[in-house]
C-alpha cells in the first residue's frame, strides 16, 4: 500500500492517516467476550485504552496491536482494530516488520513480564536499541498467570510459587532499567488503576517517534493477589509513589501546610536519593528533565522491589533516528540509483558474483 507524507509533526504518528470522523470508545470495542479473571488489572488497562485511542484521531484500520503469549496477549481480541496474537516472545519482531513495511500504521505491542523478559528478552532489547517506531505496553504482574502461577523474571526475591516452593533465588529484572540500558528513547511507568497517569504516558508514547516502552504495574487476583496494594491504599500510596512531571521538582508524600510533599528527591553523588523536605534546601531538590538520560538511569534505581518507593511517569523522552525510517531511506536511495544507473544490478552482479557457464555436450 502506498503512503503519502501528510505534513504532520515529526512524531510517531507522522505518516498515519487521520480518522474520517469523530470516534468514541464504542468504536474500538469488539463483540468478543473479555475472558480475563474477575479483578484482573488488564480490565483497567483495556478500559483506559479504549477511552484513549479515539483521542489519537487515527482510523481503526490504521491501528494494529501485536501480542505474544500470556494473559495480556488476549488484548488484540478486545480492541476493534487490526491485530495479531503471535507466538511466545516474538511480538516485537513481528511489530518491527510491520513498522518497516507500513509507515501508515500505528503499531502497538502488548506483552507481559514473562513473555517480554524471558523467552522474548532478546527481541525486546533489540527492538528498543534499533529504535523501531513502535509502542510497547509491558504488563507487569510479577507472576506467570496463564501457566498458573510460576515465578517470573520480575518476581521479588524469596517469592514462593509453584515453581519456587522454597522461594525464588533470582534477582529480578527492573523493566525500566533494562529499557534504558538497551538505549530506548522513550521509557515510562504507570499503575493500571491510575487512569490519569496511564493516559498521560500513553499520549506521550504514541506521539514519540521511535521505540516507546511503558511498564504497567497490574494485579493478578488469582496467582499474585494484592501484589501492588501498597501503591493503591491512600494511607500508603502517597509515601511510596514518586510521580514525575517534566520541569517540576520531584516531591511526594503527605502534603504539609504549604501543600507540597513531605519527601523530595535530591542528588547523591552520581545518583539520587529520597530525603525529608525539611532537611534539605529547596534549591537542592531535583527538577525532573525527561530529556536527561543520566537522570533517567538514576531515577530507575530509586524504585525498590519491596515497593518502598516506586517511580512513575515518563523517565526519558529523547530523539534519535529510527530504524524503519533509515531502512526506507536506503531502499529509496537504491531504487533511485537503479533508475539512474546500474544501482541494484551492479550490487547483485558485483565482484563477489560469478557466472556459471552452460554445460557443454558430454565428451
Amino acid at each position: 500500500m502506498s503512503t503519502v507524507d501528510l505534513g504532520l509533526p515529526a512524531s510517531g504518528l507522522a505518516h498515519v492517516p487521520p480518522a474520517l470522523g469523530k470516534q468514541s470508545a464504542k468504536d474500538f470495542t469488539t463483540d468478543q467476550e473479555v475472558r480475563w479473571c474477575p479483578g484482573c488489572g488488564d480490565y483497567a488497562v483495556l478500559a483506559t485504552m479504549k477511552q484513549f485511542l479515539p483521542t489519537l484521531g487515527i482510523r481503526r484500520e490504521n491501528t494494529v496491536f501485536v501480542s505474544g503469549i500470556g494473559c495480556s496477549s488476549r488484548f488484540p481480541y478486545y480492541v476493534d482494530t487490526y491485530g495479531m496474537h503471535s507466538i511466545h516472545g516474538r511480538a516485537p519482531a513481528i511489530a518491527t516488520g510491520l513498522a518497516l513495511a507500513r509507515p501508515d500504521l500505528s503499531v502497538w505491542v502488548v506483552t507481559g513480564d514473562g513473555d517480554a523478559l524471558s523467552i522474548g528478552g532478546n527481541h525486546l532489547i533489540h527492538a528498543l536499541r534499533r529504535n523501531v517506531n513502535i509502542t510497547i505496553l509491558l504488563f507487569n504482574n510479577r507472576i506467570y498467570g496463564l501457566t498458573k502461577g510460576q515465578y517470573s523474571p520480575t518476581s521479588e526475591p524469596g517469592k514462593i510459587t509453584k515453581s519456587t516452593p522454597q522461594g525464588s533465588l533470582d534477582h529480578p529484572f527492573d523493566p525500566i532499567a533494562l529499557a534504558l540500558g538497551a538505549e530506548a528513547t522513550f521509557v515510562a511507568r504507570a499503575l493500571d488503576s491510575d487512569r490519569r497517569g496511564l493516559t498521560a504516558a500513553l499520549t506521550a508514547a504514541a506521539t514519540h517517534r521511535g521505540a516507546s516502552l511503558i511498564e504497567i504495574l497490574q494485579d493478578c487476583p488469582v496467582f499474585n493477589d494484592g501484589s501492588f496494594d501498597a501503591l493503591r491504599r491512600p494511607d500508603s500510596a502517597t509515601e511510596r509513589l514518586i510521580p514525575l512531571t517534566h520541569g517540576e521538582p520531584i516531591r511526594f508524600g503527605t502534603p504539609g501546610a504549604d501543600g507540597l510533599g513531605s519527601r523530595v528527591v535530591v542528588r547523591d553523588g552520581f545518583g539520587v536519593r529520597v530525603a525529608h523536605a525539611e532537611d534539605v534546601d529547596p534549591g537542592d531538590v531535583v527538577v525532573h528533565d525527561q530529556h536527561d538520560q543520566h537522570l533517567a538511569h538514576a531515577l530507575a534505581r530509586l524504585s525498590r522491589t519491596d515497593l518502598t518507593h516506586v517511580v512513575t511517569g515518563v523517565f526519558l523522552d529523547v530523539e534519535r533516528s529510527t530504524y524503519d525510517d533509515a531502512a526506507r531511506e536506503q531502499v529509496a536511495a537504491a531504487r533511485a540509483q537503479n533508475e539512474n544507473g546500474p544501482g541494484l544490478r551492479a550490487l547483485l552482479e558485483g565482484r563477489d558474483t560469478w557466472v556459471v557457464p552452460k554445460a557443454g555436450p558430454n565428451p
